[in-house]
């Protein structure tokens, strides 16, 4: 079996079992949640599906994240190593969260232009457990290590792999395609695959997960507070976001452009090959 072949069984593999993990997790949840609340499994499935059940849906996702960590580090599929940390990267993961603050806005005034909607069921869903106090440590913490060990330090490395590195620039889009499949609604999928391109391209110049990671995190991490601390904008346009003032929304645009658009000169620059 040549090289590349295997470099793309290896990706199929990593996808379905990153699915598979989080398939037999919410499962084995909904038996053991419906034996102790007397709750048919059915039920509770559905319930989850729903976003009835939002505590058990975001303890199964720490519990899924946690083992997809554990068996993609331990077997190797996602070598991790302090080496890039060795090197001191400071300035880089600076420059990493400032990207990270400086594309919120812009994104979001992308995607309300592009008239992109998260479905209502995904919303609630979605709210559901980031109203749990689970939540922060589904969707804030576990999620962006655990998906940044899949999605880049096994999916994208792997894909390098199969490629010159002359075509470097598709594996990435590739990576990013399949982060954008994974999320399942055209809103978070639009959303993963601009993201996808930012964190494959960082993994590609350091062949580390960690600025990815950390990029993510506070993505999420925003999102999580916003959520809790501004209830009344979650589901809403980004203007909302400004009390519904025009020039003050498109003021946060260009100063949020002033943060981008240096942080990716600066990470260009300092991020090696």
């Amino acid at each position: 079996m040549n090289k590349g072949l295997r470099s793309l069984l290896d990706v199929l593999l990593f996808v379905v079992m990153f699915i598979l993990i989080q398939f037999v997790v919410e499962l084995g949840g909904s038996v053991i949640y419906g034996q102790y609340k007397s709750i048919p499994i059915q039920q509770v499935v559905q319930g989850m599906a729903s976003g009835s059940f939002s505590d058990l849906l975001a303890i199964c996702t720490v519990v899924s994240g946690v083992l997809t960590v554990l068996l993609f580090t331990l077997l190797k599929w996602a070598p991790v190593s302090r080496h890039w940390l060795r090197t001191r990267p400071w300035a880089v993961l600076f420059w990493v969260a400032m990207l990270s603050l400086g594309i919120i806005l812009p994104a979001e005034w992308m995607y309300e232009k592009m008239q992109i909607v998260m479905p209502e069921s995904t919303q609630v869903l979605f709210e559901g457990v980031m109203k749990e106090p689970w939540g922060y440590v589904a969707v804030g913490i576990l999620a962006p290590i655990a998906e940044e060990i899949v999605f880049r330090g096994a999916v994208l490395r792997s894909l390098l792999n199969v490629f010159d590195v002359r075509w470097h620039w598709l594996p990435i889009v590739v990576s990013a395609l399949i982060f954008a499949a994974i999320h399942m609604n055209l809103a978070q999928g639009v959303h993963a695959f601009v993201i996808g391109l930012l964190l494959g391209w960082m993994y590609y110049r350091t062949h580390s997960v960690i600025p990815g990671i950390l990029l993510h995190w506070i993505n999420n991490t925003i999102a999580y507070v916003l959520f809790n601390l501004m209830p009344q904008v979650s589901g809403g346009k980004l203007i909302d976001l400004f009390s519904g003032n025009d020039r003050t929304m498109y003021m946060g645009l260009f100063f949020s452009l002033l943060i981008l658009l240096p942080s990716i000169f600066q990470l260009a620059i300092r991020m090696k090959r």
